[in-house]
């Protein structure tokens, strides 16, 4: 086939140039730094593949132009999560995104979220600030429950460490089947029955009609009052007024949360004001290195491409991942 034209649209492309034309010198490379100029510098250079990060949130996100363009062939994501650009014609593009690149360091995360409500730094944090000196108490997590809400490359990462640590790891996916490090397998259909016995319940889902809202107020009312919430998917799968009022009613014991409907969260957002919340922004996947990772496997993808062979990590549309 004949040598395609490749952009590289992120934020700093000077790295990711650097890697990608060591391992295809002989190929056309551009960067693009901005939203606004990547759609025109596709239509200029005739570009088949883009590999795009999304660094300035979904809004802006040039979507319908750029799925539009009659020389693009290939749509590679930077991360996981390609909502930001769905719905598409997978006769027409290929899009294959970078699910499991951060999967180690979301885990990492899920797992410091459970020890950080269950021996209790939150409230340890504001004694000191206050320089108290209260009675203290920790909890183990060995022997809880863990229910795992999708298990990709993520779910299942979480799912490893979690056996490791000593709990009983429930999973919910799809297509039911037995998988390593996980307990018990079912299908959403049984989440009704699940949201009882678990202690600890992670979103590792993509954003779908069949996820959104979840976790819904009937998921809440079904919940342990000992329950804590993670969620590490995307904004929608919970639903945000449903988790508020359980919240504030103690109906369950809290949550951590890395991902809003709306990003950067609101300066007046409740959420903020919530001892029983821990609220990051966005960044259980950002880790020194992530983006050069997921710029060597689309390096190695690209390899693929040239040489015809079936790419790794294609996303079909209608199941998000």
């Amino acid at each position: 086939m004949r040598d395609p034209a490749v952009i590289l649209h992120t934020d700093n492309p000077e790295p990711a140039l650097t890697v990608v034309r060591r391992a295809h010198p002989d190929l056309a490379i551009h960067a693009c730094d901005s939203y606004e100029g990547l759609v025109p510098l596709v239509r200029q250079t005739g570009a088949q593949v883009v590999y795009s990060v999304r660094f300035a949130g979904t809004p802006n996100y040039p979507r319908a132009a750029l799925l539009a363009s009659p020389s693009l062939r290939w749509l590679s994501i930077g991360g996981s999560g390609t909502d930001h650009i769905q719905p598409w014609d997978p006769l027409r593009l290929t899009v294959t995104n970078a699910a499991g690149v951060a999967a180690a360091m979301m885990a990492e995360y899920t797992i410091g979220a459970m020890l950080h409500f269950a021996l209790g730094f939150g409230t340890f944090a504001r004694a000191q600030a206050l320089r108290q000196w209260t009675a203290g108490r920790v909890e183990p997590i060995a022997g809880r429950t863990l229910l795992i809400l999708g298990l990709g490359k993520t779910g299942q990462a979480v799912a490893r460490r979690a056996k490791a640590l000593g709990l009983c790891v429930l999973g919910v996916r799809a297509r039911p089947t037995a998988m390593p490090d996980v307990d018990e397998v079912h299908g959403i259909d049984a989440l009704p029955g699940l949201w009882g016995r678990a202690d600890y319940i992670v979103c590792c889902v993509p954003l779908l009609a069949l996820t959104r809202g979840m976790v819904d107020a009937a998921a809440f009312q079904a919940m342990k009052p000992a329950a804590v919430l993670i969620d590490i998917s995307r904004g929608g799968v919970v639903d945000m007024a449903a988790l508020l009022e359980a919240l504030r009613a103690k109906r369950i014991k809290g949550a951590a949360l890395d991902v809003f409907v709306t990003e950067p969260l609101p300066a007046e957002h409740p959420l903020w004001a919530m001892e029983n919340v821990m609220i990051t922004p966005h960044c259980s996947s950002v880790f020194e290195g992530w983006d050069m990772k997921s710029v060597e496997m689309f390096s190695a993808n690209l390899a693929r491409f040239r040489r015809g062979e079936p790419l790794e990590n294609v996303v079909d549309p209608a199941r998000g991942y």
